[in-house]
Protein backbone atom coordinates (compact mmCIF):
# COMPACT_ATOMS: atom_id res chain seq x y z
CA UNK A 1 0.00 0.00 0.00
CA UNK A 2 1.45 3.51 -0.68
CA UNK A 3 0.50 7.11 0.64
CA UNK A 4 -0.19 6.27 4.39
CA UNK A 5 -1.67 10.07 5.18
CA UNK A 6 -4.53 9.31 2.45
CA UNK A 7 -4.95 5.76 4.08
CA UNK A 8 -5.30 7.32 7.02
CA UNK A 9 -8.17 9.90 6.15
CA UNK A 10 -10.21 7.47 4.51
CA UNK A 11 -10.31 5.16 7.73
CA UNK A 12 -11.00 8.25 9.71
CA UNK A 13 -14.01 8.76 6.74
CA UNK A 14 -14.89 5.79 7.04
CA UNK A 15 -15.09 5.20 10.62
CA UNK A 16 -17.27 8.18 11.01
CA UNK A 17 -19.88 7.34 7.88
CA UNK A 18 -20.02 3.45 9.54
CA UNK A 19 -20.84 4.95 13.15
CA UNK A 20 -23.22 7.26 11.93
CA UNK A 21 -25.35 4.37 10.31
CA UNK A 22 -25.84 2.77 13.56
CA UNK A 23 -22.72 0.76 14.34
CA UNK A 24 -22.34 0.45 17.88
CA UNK A 25 -18.20 0.16 17.27
CA UNK A 26 -16.01 0.39 14.65
CA UNK A 27 -11.87 -0.27 14.54
CA UNK A 28 -9.17 -0.39 11.86
CA UNK A 29 -5.67 -1.68 12.40
CA UNK A 30 -3.52 -0.54 9.20
CA UNK A 31 -0.32 -1.93 8.62
CA UNK A 32 1.70 -0.12 6.96
CA UNK A 33 4.65 -2.93 7.31
CA UNK A 34 4.26 -6.35 7.59
CA UNK A 35 7.71 -8.21 6.97
CA UNK A 36 9.47 -11.10 7.60
CA UNK A 37 12.45 -12.61 6.97
CA UNK A 38 13.79 -16.45 7.98
CA UNK A 39 17.20 -18.04 7.22
CA UNK A 40 17.84 -21.59 7.80
CA UNK A 41 21.49 -23.48 7.72
CA UNK A 42 21.11 -26.58 7.33
CA UNK A 43 24.83 -29.02 7.96
CA UNK A 44 26.06 -25.52 6.84
CA UNK A 45 24.08 -25.39 3.74
CA UNK A 46 21.15 -22.67 3.33
CA UNK A 47 17.92 -24.95 3.10
CA UNK A 48 15.45 -21.50 3.74
CA UNK A 49 16.01 -17.96 2.48
CA UNK A 50 12.29 -16.83 3.17
CA UNK A 51 11.03 -12.85 2.62
CA UNK A 52 7.85 -11.68 3.01
CA UNK A 53 6.25 -8.38 2.53
CA UNK A 54 2.83 -7.26 2.94
CA UNK A 55 0.38 -4.67 4.17
CA UNK A 56 -3.49 -4.18 4.46
CA UNK A 57 -6.20 -2.85 6.82
CA UNK A 58 -8.58 -5.09 8.50
CA UNK A 59 -11.73 -3.53 9.90
CA UNK A 60 -13.90 -4.78 13.20
CA UNK A 61 -17.72 -3.30 12.98
CA UNK A 62 -20.17 -3.95 16.21
CA UNK A 63 -23.71 -3.67 15.25
CA UNK A 64 -26.59 -4.91 18.03
CA UNK A 65 -24.09 -7.14 19.90
CA UNK A 66 -22.42 -9.00 16.34
CA UNK A 67 -18.87 -8.45 15.12
CA UNK A 68 -18.33 -8.07 11.37
CA UNK A 69 -14.79 -8.25 10.00
CA UNK A 70 -13.18 -7.79 6.64
CA UNK A 71 -9.68 -6.77 5.18
CA UNK A 72 -8.26 -5.56 2.28
CA UNK A 73 -4.91 -5.35 0.77
CA UNK A 74 -6.04 -2.74 -2.13
CA UNK A 75 -5.70 1.18 -1.34
CA UNK A 76 -8.33 2.22 -3.27
CA UNK A 77 -10.90 -0.36 -1.53
CA UNK A 78 -11.30 0.88 2.30
CA UNK A 79 -14.80 2.26 1.20
CA UNK A 80 -16.13 -0.73 0.70
CA UNK A 81 -13.90 -2.61 3.16
CA UNK A 82 -15.82 -0.83 5.48
CA UNK A 83 -19.69 -1.53 3.62
CA UNK A 84 -18.63 -5.21 4.22
CA UNK A 85 -17.39 -5.42 7.81
CA UNK A 86 -21.12 -3.45 8.04
CA UNK A 87 -22.57 -5.92 6.18
CA UNK A 88 -21.44 -9.03 7.90
CA UNK A 89 -21.47 -7.45 11.38
CA UNK A 90 -25.84 -6.88 10.75
CA UNK A 91 -25.93 -10.31 9.21
CA UNK A 92 -24.42 -11.75 12.22
CA UNK A 93 -26.23 -9.85 14.57
CA UNK A 94 -29.79 -11.89 13.34
CA UNK A 95 -27.77 -15.05 14.56
CA UNK A 96 -25.75 -13.53 17.65
CA UNK A 97 -27.03 -15.90 20.70
CA UNK A 98 -24.70 -14.19 23.13
CA UNK A 99 -24.31 -9.84 22.56
CA UNK A 100 -20.67 -8.60 22.32
CA UNK A 101 -20.46 -5.69 24.81
CA UNK A 102 -17.67 -3.17 24.43
CA UNK A 103 -19.00 -0.81 27.19
CA UNK A 104 -17.45 2.80 26.84
CA UNK A 105 -13.95 3.90 27.46
CA UNK A 106 -11.93 6.89 27.04
CA UNK A 107 -10.10 7.50 23.70
CA UNK A 108 -6.54 6.14 24.25
CA UNK A 109 -3.36 7.84 21.94
CA UNK A 110 -0.27 7.11 22.02
CA UNK A 111 2.71 4.65 20.40
CA UNK A 112 5.07 1.81 21.41
CA UNK A 113 8.14 0.86 19.94
CA UNK A 114 10.15 -1.95 20.05
CA UNK A 115 13.93 -0.69 21.14
CA UNK A 116 16.18 -1.24 18.10
CA UNK A 117 19.79 -0.12 17.64
CA UNK A 118 20.38 -1.94 14.35
CA UNK A 119 17.34 -2.78 12.23
CA UNK A 120 17.66 -6.39 11.55
CA UNK A 121 16.19 -5.36 7.97
CA UNK A 122 18.78 -3.00 7.38
CA UNK A 123 21.75 -5.79 8.00
CA UNK A 124 22.72 -7.14 4.63
CA UNK A 125 22.31 -11.10 3.54
CA UNK A 126 25.73 -11.78 3.17
CA UNK A 127 26.18 -10.29 7.05
CA UNK A 128 23.70 -12.58 8.32
CA UNK A 129 24.97 -15.16 6.54
CA UNK A 130 28.70 -15.06 7.71
CA UNK A 131 27.10 -14.72 11.47
CA UNK A 132 24.88 -17.98 10.68
CA UNK A 133 27.78 -19.73 9.26
CA UNK A 134 30.22 -19.06 11.97
CA UNK A 135 27.47 -20.33 14.59
CA UNK A 136 27.36 -23.76 12.49
CA UNK A 137 31.17 -24.07 12.31
CA UNK A 138 31.31 -23.40 16.11
CA UNK A 139 28.76 -26.86 16.10
CA UNK A 140 31.13 -29.10 13.88
CA UNK A 141 32.91 -32.41 15.27
CA UNK A 142 33.37 -35.93 14.12
CA UNK A 143 30.82 -37.19 16.32
CA UNK A 144 27.87 -34.16 14.99
CA UNK A 145 25.36 -35.53 12.62
CA UNK A 146 23.35 -33.00 11.87
CA UNK A 147 23.37 -29.20 12.43
CA UNK A 148 20.58 -26.18 12.11
CA UNK A 149 20.85 -22.84 12.81
CA UNK A 150 17.96 -20.98 12.20
CA UNK A 151 17.27 -17.09 12.29
CA UNK A 152 13.94 -15.26 12.40
CA UNK A 153 13.46 -11.31 11.74
CA UNK A 154 10.11 -9.64 12.18
CA UNK A 155 9.04 -6.14 11.82
CA UNK A 156 5.39 -4.39 12.00
CA UNK A 157 4.27 -0.82 11.36
CA UNK A 158 0.31 -0.24 12.61
CA UNK A 159 -1.56 2.06 13.17
CA UNK A 160 -4.80 1.47 14.84
CA UNK A 161 -7.90 3.49 14.95
CA UNK A 162 -11.62 3.57 16.36
CA UNK A 163 -14.98 5.17 16.97
CA UNK A 164 -14.42 6.30 19.96
CA UNK A 165 -11.52 8.83 19.08
CA UNK A 166 -8.46 6.56 20.19
CA UNK A 167 -5.29 6.55 17.74
CA UNK A 168 -2.19 4.20 18.25
CA UNK A 169 0.93 3.75 16.72
CA UNK A 170 3.27 0.61 16.84
CA UNK A 171 6.88 0.05 15.97
CA UNK A 172 8.01 -3.77 16.44
CA UNK A 173 10.58 -5.70 15.81
CA UNK A 174 11.41 -8.99 16.78
CA UNK A 175 14.59 -11.17 16.97
CA UNK A 176 14.44 -14.77 16.76
CA UNK A 177 17.29 -17.97 16.36
CA UNK A 178 18.41 -21.36 17.53
CA UNK A 179 21.22 -23.49 17.08
CA UNK A 180 21.10 -27.05 17.07
CA UNK A 181 23.14 -30.44 17.15
CA UNK A 182 22.26 -33.78 16.68
CA UNK A 183 24.45 -37.09 16.78
CA UNK A 184 23.57 -40.56 17.67
CA UNK A 185 23.77 -42.03 21.35
CA UNK A 186 24.93 -45.65 21.95
CA UNK A 187 21.68 -47.06 21.03
CA UNK A 188 21.62 -45.61 17.91
CA UNK A 189 19.01 -43.34 18.87
CA UNK A 190 19.22 -39.42 17.56
CA UNK A 191 19.44 -36.98 20.57
CA UNK A 192 20.10 -33.22 20.25
CA UNK A 193 21.34 -30.17 21.68
CA UNK A 194 19.76 -26.67 21.04
CA UNK A 195 19.71 -23.32 22.05
CA UNK A 196 17.15 -20.46 21.80
CA UNK A 197 18.12 -17.18 21.51
CA UNK A 198 16.73 -15.15 24.66
CA UNK A 199 16.65 -12.08 26.45
CA UNK A 200 17.54 -10.43 29.98
CA UNK A 201 14.51 -8.32 29.96
CA UNK A 202 16.90 -5.29 29.37
CA UNK A 203 18.47 -3.68 25.84
CA UNK A 204 16.88 -3.76 22.77
CA UNK A 205 15.92 -6.39 20.15
CA UNK A 206 17.58 -5.69 17.45
CA UNK A 207 20.20 -7.26 15.29
CA UNK A 208 22.27 -6.30 17.64
CA UNK A 209 20.82 -8.81 19.74
CA UNK A 210 21.59 -11.91 17.86
CA UNK A 211 25.00 -10.45 17.19
CA UNK A 212 25.71 -10.17 20.84
CA UNK A 213 28.56 -13.18 21.22
CA UNK A 214 27.62 -13.67 24.92
CA UNK A 215 23.96 -13.87 23.80
CA UNK A 216 24.27 -16.76 21.54
CA UNK A 217 27.79 -17.13 19.92
CA UNK A 218 29.81 -18.36 22.60
CA UNK A 219 27.51 -21.18 23.48
CA UNK A 220 28.48 -23.29 20.95
CA UNK A 221 31.28 -25.08 22.65
CA UNK A 222 28.45 -25.57 25.06
CA UNK A 223 26.26 -26.89 23.11
CA UNK A 224 28.90 -29.31 21.82
CA UNK A 225 30.17 -30.28 24.88
CA UNK A 226 26.99 -31.45 26.28
CA UNK A 227 25.71 -33.61 23.08
CA UNK A 228 29.12 -35.30 23.14
CA UNK A 229 28.75 -36.33 26.94
CA UNK A 230 24.46 -37.18 26.43
CA UNK A 231 25.15 -39.28 23.37
CA UNK A 232 27.29 -41.66 25.80
CA UNK A 233 24.98 -41.22 28.65
CA UNK A 234 22.22 -43.77 30.71
CA UNK A 235 18.87 -43.23 29.77
CA UNK A 236 16.90 -41.85 33.19
CA UNK A 237 15.23 -44.98 35.13
CA UNK A 238 11.59 -44.34 35.75
CA UNK A 239 10.74 -43.05 39.35
CA UNK A 240 9.53 -40.36 41.55
CA UNK A 241 12.02 -37.38 42.41
CA UNK A 242 12.34 -33.35 42.36
CA UNK A 243 12.59 -31.76 38.90
CA UNK A 244 14.59 -28.64 38.45
CA UNK A 245 13.48 -26.46 35.39
CA UNK A 246 15.91 -24.34 33.73
CA UNK A 247 14.72 -21.56 31.52
CA UNK A 248 14.56 -22.97 28.69
CA UNK A 249 12.30 -26.12 29.69
CA UNK A 250 10.27 -24.03 32.35
CA UNK A 251 9.11 -21.42 30.22
CA UNK A 252 6.85 -23.69 27.94
CA UNK A 253 5.81 -25.29 31.55
CA UNK A 254 4.41 -22.15 32.02
CA UNK A 255 3.26 -21.59 28.46
CA UNK A 256 1.26 -24.44 28.40
CA UNK A 257 -0.02 -24.91 31.96
CA UNK A 258 -0.29 -21.33 32.99
CA UNK A 259 -0.31 -19.09 30.22
CA UNK A 260 -2.85 -20.74 27.62
CA UNK A 261 -5.30 -22.32 30.54
CA UNK A 262 -5.93 -18.17 31.78
CA UNK A 263 -6.41 -16.95 28.32
CA UNK A 264 -10.29 -15.64 29.04
CA UNK A 265 -11.50 -16.89 25.59
CA UNK A 266 -10.84 -20.54 26.45
CA UNK A 267 -11.97 -20.25 30.24
CA UNK A 268 -15.41 -19.29 28.41
CA UNK A 269 -15.49 -21.90 25.32
CA UNK A 270 -14.86 -20.26 22.66
CA UNK A 271 -11.42 -22.44 21.76
CA UNK A 272 -12.69 -26.10 22.73
CA UNK A 273 -13.11 -27.17 18.72
CA UNK A 274 -9.30 -26.69 18.57
CA UNK A 275 -7.14 -25.13 21.15
CA UNK A 276 -9.27 -27.00 24.06
CA UNK A 277 -10.58 -25.20 27.13
CA UNK A 278 -9.59 -25.06 30.72
CA UNK A 279 -9.74 -26.29 33.95
CA UNK A 280 -10.40 -22.73 35.64
CA UNK A 281 -13.38 -21.17 35.39
CA UNK A 282 -15.20 -18.00 36.37
CA UNK A 283 -15.35 -19.22 40.23
CA UNK A 284 -12.20 -20.04 40.12
CA UNK A 285 -10.73 -16.05 40.78
CA UNK A 286 -9.73 -15.49 44.46
CA UNK A 287 -10.56 -19.03 45.39
CA UNK A 288 -8.40 -21.62 43.59
CA UNK A 289 -5.29 -22.53 45.09
CA UNK A 290 -2.79 -22.88 41.92
CA UNK A 291 0.06 -23.49 43.33
CA UNK A 292 1.78 -23.21 46.15
CA UNK A 293 3.13 -19.91 48.27
CA UNK A 294 6.57 -19.49 46.21
CA UNK A 295 4.26 -19.19 43.15
CA UNK A 296 3.34 -15.49 41.16
CA UNK A 297 2.87 -15.41 37.87
CA UNK A 298 2.55 -12.43 35.94
CA UNK A 299 1.38 -10.60 33.16
CA UNK A 300 3.97 -7.75 32.62
CA UNK A 301 3.91 -5.62 29.47
CA UNK A 302 6.96 -3.40 30.86
CA UNK A 303 10.37 -5.94 29.17
CA UNK A 304 10.58 -3.86 26.22
CA UNK A 305 12.59 -6.01 24.39
CA UNK A 306 10.07 -8.71 24.35
CA UNK A 307 7.71 -10.08 21.99
CA UNK A 308 5.27 -10.13 24.49
CA UNK A 309 5.59 -6.54 24.87
CA UNK A 310 3.70 -4.30 22.19
CA UNK A 311 2.17 -1.22 24.74
CA UNK A 312 -1.44 -1.50 23.36
CA UNK A 313 -3.33 -4.41 22.27
CA UNK A 314 -5.60 -4.71 18.78
CA UNK A 315 -8.74 -3.36 20.83
CA UNK A 316 -6.39 -0.11 21.04
CA UNK A 317 -6.48 -0.94 25.31
CA UNK A 318 -2.81 -0.62 26.85
CA UNK A 319 -0.58 -3.31 27.95
CA UNK A 320 -0.72 -3.77 31.99
CA UNK A 321 1.38 -5.33 34.27
CA UNK A 322 -0.91 -7.06 36.75
CA UNK A 323 -0.27 -10.32 39.13
CA UNK A 324 -2.25 -13.64 37.80
CA UNK A 325 -1.49 -15.64 40.71
CA UNK A 326 -0.68 -14.11 43.94
CA UNK A 327 1.35 -16.38 46.24
CA UNK A 328 -0.31 -19.26 44.57
CA UNK A 329 -3.94 -18.21 44.56
CA UNK A 330 -5.29 -17.47 41.27
CA UNK A 331 -6.16 -13.44 40.97
CA UNK A 332 -6.68 -13.02 37.32
CA UNK A 333 -6.12 -14.46 33.73
CA UNK A 334 -5.37 -13.13 30.42
CA UNK A 335 -8.03 -10.68 28.90
CA UNK A 336 -9.45 -8.50 26.66
CA UNK A 337 -12.21 -5.37 26.47
CA UNK A 338 -15.10 -7.83 25.02
CA UNK A 339 -14.28 -10.77 26.90
CA UNK A 340 -14.45 -8.92 30.32
CA UNK A 341 -17.64 -7.47 29.98
CA UNK A 342 -19.03 -10.63 29.09
CA UNK A 343 -17.40 -13.11 31.95
CA UNK A 344 -18.67 -10.47 34.37
CA UNK A 345 -22.14 -10.75 33.08
CA UNK A 346 -21.87 -14.64 32.96
CA UNK A 347 -20.94 -14.32 36.94
CA UNK A 348 -23.39 -12.43 37.40
CA UNK A 349 -20.93 -10.15 39.56
CA UNK A 350 -17.55 -8.22 38.76
CA UNK A 351 -15.31 -11.15 38.28
CA UNK A 352 -12.61 -8.50 36.43
CA UNK A 353 -12.12 -5.16 37.46
CA UNK A 354 -9.71 -4.32 34.70
CA UNK A 355 -8.73 -5.02 31.32
CA UNK A 356 -6.05 -7.04 30.56
CA UNK A 357 -4.53 -5.88 27.00
CA UNK A 358 -4.61 -9.14 25.86
CA UNK A 359 -6.46 -9.33 22.63
CA UNK A 360 -3.84 -9.68 19.24
CA UNK A 361 -4.15 -10.40 15.93
CA UNK A 362 -1.20 -12.21 13.80
CA UNK A 363 -1.80 -10.32 10.76
CA UNK A 364 -4.59 -7.77 9.39
CA UNK A 365 -6.26 -10.04 7.79
CA UNK A 366 -7.21 -11.84 11.07
CA UNK A 367 -9.41 -10.49 13.97
CA UNK A 368 -8.28 -10.33 17.42
CA UNK A 369 -8.51 -13.03 19.77
CA UNK A 370 -7.10 -13.52 23.87
CA UNK A 371 -3.76 -13.98 23.63
CA UNK A 372 -0.90 -14.60 26.01
CA UNK A 373 1.46 -11.14 26.57
CA UNK A 374 4.50 -11.66 28.76
CA UNK A 375 3.30 -14.78 31.40
CA UNK A 376 5.85 -14.94 34.16
CA UNK A 377 7.01 -16.69 37.37
CA UNK A 378 8.47 -13.90 39.30
CA UNK A 379 11.76 -14.22 40.91
CA UNK A 380 11.78 -15.94 44.09
CA UNK A 381 14.23 -15.49 47.34
CA UNK A 382 15.71 -19.42 47.04
CA UNK A 383 18.86 -18.06 45.39
CA UNK A 384 21.24 -19.18 42.39
CA UNK A 385 20.86 -22.55 40.43
CA UNK A 386 23.87 -23.90 42.57
CA UNK A 387 22.43 -22.95 46.03
CA UNK A 388 18.92 -24.96 44.77
CA UNK A 389 20.98 -27.78 44.07
CA UNK A 390 22.59 -27.72 46.88
CA UNK A 391 19.17 -27.92 48.69
CA UNK A 392 18.29 -31.48 46.53
CA UNK A 393 19.03 -34.55 48.39
CA UNK A 394 17.32 -36.55 45.09
CA UNK A 395 16.47 -34.93 41.78
CA UNK A 396 17.41 -33.67 37.78
CA UNK A 397 17.74 -30.26 36.75
CA UNK A 398 16.10 -30.73 32.73
CA UNK A 399 16.60 -28.50 29.81
CA UNK A 400 14.95 -27.78 26.64
CA UNK A 401 11.47 -29.38 25.44
CA UNK A 402 12.24 -32.71 22.85
CA UNK A 403 8.03 -33.70 22.69
CA UNK A 404 5.07 -32.89 24.85
CA UNK A 405 1.89 -33.82 25.48
CA UNK A 406 -1.34 -31.55 27.26
CA UNK A 407 -4.77 -32.04 28.53
CA UNK A 408 -6.89 -30.40 26.43
CA UNK A 409 -8.37 -28.22 29.46
CA UNK A 410 -4.56 -28.19 30.53
CA UNK A 411 -5.32 -30.08 33.58
CA UNK A 412 -2.13 -32.26 33.21
CA UNK A 413 0.87 -32.93 30.80
CA UNK A 414 3.66 -34.61 29.74
CA UNK A 415 6.94 -33.31 28.55
CA UNK A 416 9.76 -34.78 27.26
CA UNK A 417 13.17 -32.59 27.37
CA UNK A 418 16.51 -33.01 25.73
CA UNK A 419 19.01 -33.38 28.68
CA UNK A 420 18.82 -34.08 32.28
CA UNK A 421 22.12 -33.60 34.68
CA UNK A 422 21.40 -36.13 37.90
CA UNK A 423 21.74 -34.58 41.34
CA UNK A 424 22.29 -36.28 44.25
CA UNK A 425 23.30 -35.26 47.97
CA UNK A 426 23.25 -31.71 47.01
CA UNK A 427 25.69 -32.21 43.89
CA UNK A 428 25.00 -32.21 40.37
CA UNK A 429 26.75 -35.58 39.16
CA UNK A 430 25.98 -37.28 35.72
CA UNK A 431 24.53 -36.24 32.59
CA UNK A 432 21.30 -38.77 32.15
CA UNK A 433 19.55 -38.89 28.29
CA UNK A 434 15.61 -39.03 27.50
CA UNK A 435 14.36 -37.27 30.48
CA UNK A 436 10.61 -36.75 31.02
CA UNK A 437 8.20 -36.07 33.57
CA UNK A 438 4.30 -35.40 34.08
CA UNK A 439 2.14 -34.63 36.60
CA UNK A 440 -1.43 -32.78 37.32
CA UNK A 441 -0.91 -29.17 36.96
CA UNK A 442 -2.60 -28.16 40.38
CA UNK A 443 -0.49 -30.82 42.25
CA UNK A 444 2.95 -29.76 40.00
CA UNK A 445 2.61 -26.19 41.14
CA UNK A 446 1.47 -26.61 44.62
CA UNK A 447 4.63 -28.93 44.57
CA UNK A 448 6.90 -25.91 43.95
CA UNK A 449 9.31 -25.52 46.48
CA UNK A 450 11.99 -23.22 45.55
CA UNK A 451 12.37 -20.31 42.63
CA UNK A 452 15.60 -18.79 42.06
CA UNK A 453 16.46 -15.72 42.24
CA UNK A 454 16.85 -12.38 39.98
CA UNK A 455 20.04 -14.01 38.62
CA UNK A 456 18.66 -17.24 37.21
CA UNK A 457 15.32 -15.18 35.66
CA UNK A 458 15.77 -14.57 31.96
CA UNK A 459 12.95 -13.88 28.92
CA UNK A 460 12.44 -17.03 26.63
CA UNK A 461 11.16 -15.77 23.37
CA UNK A 462 8.38 -17.50 21.39
CA UNK A 463 7.35 -17.74 17.95
CA UNK A 464 5.37 -20.07 17.29
CA UNK A 465 2.30 -20.16 19.15
CA UNK A 466 -0.64 -21.07 17.60
CA UNK A 467 -4.46 -20.85 18.24
CA UNK A 468 -7.93 -20.09 16.87
CA UNK A 469 -9.61 -20.65 13.56
CA UNK A 470 -8.16 -19.96 11.31
CA UNK A 471 -4.78 -20.61 12.82
CA UNK A 472 -3.27 -17.59 14.43
CA UNK A 473 0.40 -18.17 15.02
CA UNK A 474 1.93 -15.32 17.80
CA UNK A 475 4.88 -14.01 19.10
CA UNK A 476 5.08 -14.28 23.03
CA UNK A 477 8.06 -13.55 25.51
CA UNK A 478 8.11 -15.90 28.99
CA UNK A 479 10.08 -13.96 32.04
CA UNK A 480 11.12 -17.49 33.99
CA UNK A 481 13.42 -18.55 37.03
CA UNK A 482 14.99 -21.63 37.73
CA UNK A 483 12.13 -23.64 39.29
CA UNK A 484 12.18 -26.75 41.60
CA UNK A 485 9.51 -29.19 41.86
CA UNK A 486 9.45 -32.35 44.29
CA UNK A 487 7.66 -35.48 43.96
CA UNK A 488 7.39 -35.64 40.46
CA UNK A 489 6.96 -38.63 38.31
CA UNK A 490 9.68 -39.05 36.41
CA UNK A 491 11.67 -41.23 33.59
CA UNK A 492 9.25 -44.15 31.68
CA UNK A 493 8.46 -46.91 33.08
CA UNK A 494 9.71 -50.40 31.04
Amino acid sequence: MTDPDKIRKDITSNIARISSEGADYVDARYYMEDSSETLVLYDGDLEANDTTVQSGVGIRVLWNGAWGFAATSDPSGIHSCFDRAAQNARTASELVRVPVSMGRLDPVRGSFSTPVEVDPFTVDLKDKMAFLTKLDDGLKDDFVLKRVVYANFMKRRIHFQNSEGSEIRKDLVHTFGMMMAMALDTDGEMQRRSMNLYTTGDGSAGWELMADPKQFLENTDRIRSELAQLVRAEPLEYGRRTVILLPGQGHLQVHETIGHPLELDRILGYELSYAGGSFVDLDSFGRLQYGSEKLSASSYGGIANSPGSFGFDDYGTPERDYLLIDRGLLVNALTSRAMVNEANERAGRKVFKHIGGAARASAFYRAPIDRMTNVNILPGNDGTLENIISATDDGIIVDNPVSWSIGSNREHFHFGCEIAWEVKDGRRTRILRNPTYQGHTLDFYRSLSAVGDSSTWRVEQVNNCGKGEPNQVMQIGHGVPVVKFDDVISGERK
